[in-house]
């Protein structure tokens, strides 16, 4: 048999039965935001979807599911999830790109991220100076402002929220102001599409170009036309008593939904009209409904097929009683032009929940409705809560499949992992979950469904025992059997907030918005599950965030992130005082989630953002700092390392230079970078560590990301590893490792990589007959040696003495 064999020459560490590899996944749930828009390749297929604050995917019809494209993007730049436009180049379908922001989130940077190998990779322009993205804002489900022109490659255009029209002629990589005849509106929503026409091709480039403006009222012209190469605009606008939100040109036809405001939330009022370019008449071929009126109009589309077939949505409008069982959005179909509509999502319809049973499939904020490109019976129809396929609109019972497979788009507030529980989680919309596998999609909401949950907590010493806060219904829900069923408190001190459960159970701290947002928030205990609330005195924190001791029923802790002192009552809640000062965090705006330690009594970490963290083992009054680590926005504690002496420390921080995602096995002592630049999900602003399975940690990024370690396979000599055809043979004596790996002519690439996740040398072998030897010139330290091939990665960490 042909083997190669490699000679890796390193001390190996004395837990050499475990790999360092670290994987990410979502525990699955299922969409659960605002898609606003789906755009595809007419030629190619290739279709993509942007959202609101979850970054943008692209559709794998191998594996039918959706694939996140910006996982890579870093902390500092997180408002790049916020995607307010997506483009594709008509000519070459491998250009992509996205006009990506969020106003509250990084001082509003924007950027026009550009892939050339359909979302891959990109390289980032930042615009900041030049105009302003808000993918989260008002209008965000409005049309295309980011196009690419059809007949050249080079040319954008960027319609802009208040800076007017910008053009490109490099391909996205400079731009300039091309048209400033409407720059900013009354809603902050501008120009609100761009729209070319490609049957106007002259010198190069397409000369007639129409653009959506989001205005109404006498006066406020709200579309407009250019034959110049955008250059010059002319009003043609077919009513100004409603905003435009999207259009769609199909050779001389063109179709345009107009509402009341700019969306996603309107007012039941709009128009769809219809210009035959050639002419400049317009048509107005709005559907009527509800005693003969109209609705506000999102969504149009039209059959690439046959331009007399066309879809069009409603936009929040919540008078379809959909399936029987849901009230939305309306979905219209025309196969003659927009004479007559039919309603394809009502009573008649039904929903098919695509494994996910918590859902009820309300299609409601349906800015975007959409053909398939290589289909003309499917349509894909964008909500609040993803999206939903049609596989033939032309069915008399047609069927809504929810298909949002790999979009996670939910929030992700708070949560728990008790030990020898459950993970019970609390979300933003829709309450929350108690996960016993999360692997597969739950199929029920924690009970009573009341909407946003803030904060679930347990008793440490009485895991049986757990607490909820709520934007709605009761407000502070207590469980008794490991959230299996809840009940709603007699009484309440207002909604939201934040909770801390006692050790024993037999405390509740409650810690409810402050419905004036003013500095001084109030906190109450209650003894008696909720019966009583009383203040407690001493402290009063905006946005306070308590938590109690796990191993003293009698310690609560409250870091105020403004003055930078801990405040602790020793008395079940009844009074705090300033006991310590770890000082200030460096964004005292933000959440700050101190952590303490189960088994330990006294032990709170604090994550101190650009001041590094620090913790305390005497109840909050000293404190040390961890001296390695000079950034940390968020800490998570989970289940101990076999035979360490203290529960896995994970935070997203800067370690050694490096930012990412570390988990220390020693109390910070040591840390290992468990991400890679491929998944850095903007930063991590929480970490919830498991307490039943060591190395796992969930994160609040596109809903419920989980890491997990991987290092479970043993090495032992003559061990075949599985499936990968790698047999490796630790020889203790010469203080090798040789790799044989039993493929003939197999090239094999081994990467060494430093505690920091930093590559630090790379050898690749195809050659079967010759030997090597990797890693002689490295310092002594501890590295991660990950062996490659066509089909299989290994890792194993060494010491290098």
């Amino acid at each position: 048999m042909n083997k190669k064999i490699i000679f890796i020459i390193f001390l190996l560490v004395s837990t050499v039965s475990s790999f360092a590899q670290f994987t990410f996944k979502n525990i699955p749930i299922g969409g659960g935001g605002f898609v606003t828009g789906v755009i595809s390749h007419k030629t190619t297929g290739d279709i993509y979807c942007r959202t609101d604050v979850g970054g943008a995917y692209r559709w794998d019809a191998v594996s039918n599911k959706w694939v996140q494209l910006l996982n890579w993007i870093p902390d500092g730049q997180g408002g790049y999830m916020g995607v307010e436009a997506l483009a594709i180049d008509e000519q070459n379908p491998n250009n992509i790109y996205m006009l990506c922001g969020t106003s509250y989130i990084n001082n509003g940077a924007t950027a026009i991220l550009k892939s050339t190998d359909k979302g891959n990779s990109f390289t980032v322009v930042d615009v900041t100076s030049k105009f302003k993205a808000h993918g989260n804002g008002y209008g965000r489900g409005n049309g295309e402002r980011l196009v690419v022109d059809p007949h050249n490659s080079s040319v954008l255009f960027c319609g802009t929220r208040a800076n007017g029209l910008w053009k490109s002629i490099d391909g996205g990589v400079t731009w300039n102001l091309a048209w400033n005849g409407v720059t900013s509106t009354p809603n902050e929503n501008g120009i609100c599409f761009v729209l070319f026409d490609p049957s106007t091709a002259s010198g190069g480039t397409t000369k007639t170009m129409y653009i959506g403006v989001s205005r109404k009222g006498a006066g406020n012209a709200n579309f407009y036309k250019s034959t110049d190469g955008g250059v010059t605009f002319t009003p043609i606008s077919p009513t100004t008593d409603f905003m435009p939100h999207r259009a769609v040109l199909q050779g001389t036809t063109m179709y345009v939904t107009y509402a009341d405001s700019e969306g996603p939330g309107t007012n039941n009022a709009g128009r769809v009209f219809k210009l035959n370019t050639s002419t400049g008449v317009w048509t107005n071929v709005t559907p009527l409904t509800w005693g003969n009126t109209s609705l506000s109009y999102g969504g149009v589309d039209i059959d690439p097929a046959n331009v007399n077939r066309v879809v069009i949505s409603t936009t929040g409008v919540y008078n379809n009683n959909q399936y029987g069982t849901a009230w939305g959005d309306f979905i219209y179909f025309s196969t003659d032009g927009g004479s007559t509509w039919t309603i394809k999502n009502g009573s008649n319809s039904t929903f098919n929940n695509n494994g996910i049973g918590y859902t009820a499939g309300q299609v409601n904020w349906a800015e975007c409705a959409v053909f398939d490109p290589f289909d003309s019976n499917k349509v894909r129809v964008v909500g609040g809560g993803g999206i939903f396929t049609c596989p033939n609109i032309t069915a008399t019972n047609p069927v809504w499949k929810l298909d949002v497979i790999g979009i996670e788009e939910t929030a992700f507030l708070d949560g728990i992992s008790i030990p020898g529980g459950p993970f019970v989680c609390a979300m933003g919309d829709m309450d929350g979950f108690l996960l016993n596998d999360i692997t597969t999609f739950p199929q029920q909401l924690l009970q009573p469904n009341v909407g946003t949950n803030r904060s679930v907590v347990f008793a440490a010493g009485n895991t049986n025992k757990l607490a909820r806060s709520s934007d709605g219904g009761k407000q502070v829900y207590y469980s008794a059997d490991m959230g299996a069923t809840w009940t709603g408190c007699t009484t309440t001190k207002g909604p939201g907030g934040r909770l801390a459960l006692s050790a024993d159970g037999g405390t509740i701290i409650n810690c409810p918005n402050d419905a004036n947002f003013s500095q001084q928030q109030k906190v109450y205990y209650s003894t008696d599950n909720g019966t009583n609330w009383t203040e407690s005195t001493g402290v009063a924190v905006w946005g306070a965030i308590p938590v109690a001791d796990p191993m003293n029923s009698n310690y609560f802790y409250i870091y105020n992130p403004s003055d930078g002192k801990m405040y602790v009552s020793s008395n079940k809640g009844v009074s705090f005082s300033a006991l310590g000062n770890p000082g200030y965090t460096s964004v005292p705006w933000s959440t700050t989630l101190i952590r303490p330690v189960l088994g330990y009594e006294g032990h709170v970490w604090v994550p101190l953002a650009n001041n590094g963290l620090k913790y305390s083992i005497d109840h909050g009054q000293t404190y040390t700092t961890i001296s390695n680590v000079t950034y940390c926005r968020s800490i998570g504690i989970g289940k101990a390392a076999p035979n360490a002496a203290y529960p896995t420390l994970f935070i997203w921080g800067t370690v050694g230079g490096v930012k990412g995602l570390f988990r220390s096995t020693d109390k910070g002592v040591n840390w290992i970078r468990i991400n890679d630049d491929a998944h850095q999900y903007g930063g991590i602003e929480m970490i919830v560590g498991d307490n039943n399975v060591f190395g796992r940690a969930y994160l609040a990024v596109q809903g419920i990301t989980y890491t997990e370690d991987l290092s479970t396979l043993g090495i032992e000599n003559n061990t075949v590893l599985s499936n990968n055809q790698i047999v490796l043979y630790p020889n203790p004596s010469s203080k090798t490792i040789n790799l044989t790996v039993e493929k003939p002519n197999e090239i094999v690439r081994i990467s060494v990589f430093d505690m920091l996740g930093r590559s630090v040398e790379t050898i690749e072998q195809s050659d079967i007959k010759s030997e090597m030897a990797l890693g002689t010139a490295l310092t002594p330290n501890i590295y991660i040696v990950k062996v490659f091939g066509t089909n299989f990665t290994k890792s194993f960490k060494i010491i290098k003495k």
